[in-house]
């Protein structure tokens, strides 16, 4: 379902007028640090914030930012990533066929407060924010989710019941993750953002989160503070400052010198082992497990043509990938789907028995060239982030592609600037490093032609522009036969493999270094944010 039209028509008018209406070392010692300030200061790897609205955070930094600023109906347990427990919501919701509709109802803590913003003081969470929320998330124009939302009707019950009616019936592994402290199931304030206007909202985001936005120095620092209302208790901190250091060098510096409590560390070789010898710091990795793919335009000349993107697979090496970073965080992967970690991946013995592993042949590669017209390669303009492991990514697939006579121009951007520019310019080619939820997640954003950049209906991150597995997509959505739904997820994967319209490269997990004197409150396995998650149960332990 679209979002309603008076709702899309007041955030069309609050646009144009809205200012007018696993651990290496124990958990905790004393820091050393002589500031006794109860803040917790992070050292993120990029130069600045992305979006401050959470259905658009994209980057670490933005959702790191979300996770603590927000809250879901649900949310991924801290630390422990998938599973799956109530946040907003009482309860996780089941359903109930009602006249051939599937239903969900969901019913809302009572006494959850949103923070108080530049214009409205501190109120309470109601059904009419969770519609709102939801209907913003099934909007293109206000969500960068929303082909996820749509076919979604939502309707308050009372003020603290909402019901969710979806078009077609899913099973609970692809509903549920819909509501998470996830994408666009982050609940936002529908008075907030009425009062203030959606411009100024994301300049100044108002949540129900542990921690509220202060204030953001563009190019300098964001800084949060406790939200002292929170209904899950108070912040044993008092604030959170987000420092903006794109050079690991920085990062590494301020941490040691006590300048920093927590960093975004770095997978290059020897880093941990070196962080790992100091004495009053911990270096964690976690996962989820990322995906790094090369998605290949099937659309753009000359990689329309399946010879050179099969040439391009042929010349790629994916233990070339993996050296470059340190073993400690990096895992083979053979189709978009992890089959490490979900269900519906095919595995290197599966892959390589289909013959869609693309081992190394350059012989091969350079004869497809010559098959394809390019005996003397061509050139390609591309785009990465300024974050290393992106910088990496395409440095490494450039030099290899070299042997093949294709010479890659790397231009360095922004992460956020490199976010806008994939989404919204024709590249024959985009690396790019994401987790999803589940094997639908994967397949209907990166492959199924409604979410093909910029012109599909629904547009979202299929850079491929690949429209050949449509069919498979939608009907794994619809299978509530768990094997059945997973041997369709395999076809579907088995003819974008075949057709190389996505070569995987690896998986990689989350790499932070923290002062001894942080406790994040909760065991580090696995988190859907992509950092170590701050919450109400952080700590520091300075000394007096």
């Amino acid at each position: 379902m679209k979002i309603r039209p008076p709702l899309l028509l007041l955030l069309g008018m609050l646009v144009l007028f809205g200012p007018l209406i696993d651990s290496a070392r124990p958990a905790s010692r004393d820091c050393r640090s002589e500031n006794t300030a109860n803040i917790l200061r992070f050292g993120v790897h990029v130069s600045g914030i992305g979006n401050l609205d959470p259905h658009f955070a994209a980057g670490s930094q933005d959702r790191a930012l979300a996770d603590m600023l927000f809250n879901g109906l649900l949310r991924y347990q801290p630390g422990n990533a998938p599973k799956i427990e109530p946040d907003l919501a009482e309860h996780v919701p089941g359903f109930e066929m009602v006249g051939g509709q599937q239903v969900w109802t969901v019913n809302l803590r009572k006494g959850v407060f949103f923070h108080p913003g530049p214009m409205t003081a501190a109120h309470e969470l109601t059904a009419d924010d969770v519609v709102f929320s939801l209907q913003k998330s099934a909007s293109r124009e206000f969500c960068a989710y929303a082909g996820e939302y749509e076919g979604m009707s939502v309707v308050p019950v009372d003020r603290y019941t909402v019901r969710i009616i979806v078009e077609k019936p899913l099973s609970a592994i692809l509903f549920l993750p819909k509501l998470t402290n996830y994408a666009g199931g982050f609940i936002v304030s529908r008075r907030a953002i009425e009062t203030m206007g959606y411009d100024r909202f994301k300049q100044h985001p108002v949540g129900t989160g542990p921690f509220m936005f202060s204030h953001y120095t563009s190019g300098g620092n964001l800084f949060l503070k406790a939200h002292g209302s929170y209904f899950r208790g108070r912040p044993l901190l008092d604030g959170v400052q987000f420092h903006f250091m794109p050079e690991i060098g920085m990062r590494e510096s301020a941490l040691k010198d006590g300048r920093l409590d927590v960093i975004m560390g770095s997978g290059e070789k020897g880093w941990v082992e070196k962080m790992t010898q100091e004495p009053e710091i911990a270096v964690d990795t976690h996962g989820v497990g990322e995906v790094a793919t090369i998605y290949l335009n099937t659309k753009m000349k000359p990689l329309d043509d399946i010879r050179v993107r099969r040439a391009i697979a042929y010349a790629l090496n994916r233990k070339g990938f993996l050296n470059t970073t340190s073993k400690r965080f990096v895992g083979s992967v053979f189709s978009p789907v992890p089959a490490e970690f979900l269900p519906g991946g095919l595995t290197q013995a599966e892959a390589e028995l289909l013959k869609l592993t693309y081992d190394q042949d350059l012989a091969k590669a350079r004869q497809l060239m010559v098959d394809a017209g390019y005996p003397g390669g061509f050139t390609l303009d591309l785009v990465t982030s300024e974050k290393r492991l992106y910088r990496t990514y395409y440095e490494e697939m450039g030099r290899q592609l070299a042997q093949i006579g294709i010479d890659c121009r790397i231009s360095v951007e922004t992460h956020s600037t490199m976010h806008r520019r994939i989404r919204r310019e024709p590249l024959p080619i985009v690396v790019y490093v994401a987790w999803r939820p589940n094997a639908d997640a994967y397949l209907s954003r990166f492959f199924h032609s409604e979410a093909i950049v910029v012109s599909g209906s629904k547009p979202d991150t299929n850079f491929s522009r690949y429209d050949k597995a449509d069919q498979l997509i939608e009907a794994a959505r619809l299978e509530i036969n768990p094997k059945m739904q997973t041997g369709l997820w395999v076809q579907a994967q088995i003819l974008i493999l075949d057709d190389m319209a996505a070569f995987p490269i690896m998986t990689t997990k989350q790499c932070y270094a923290r002062s001894l004197c942080v406790e994040y409150g909760h065991p580090l396995v696995s988190t859907m944010a992509l950092y170590p998650q701050f919450t109400e149960n952080t700590k520091l332990n300075r000394n007096p």
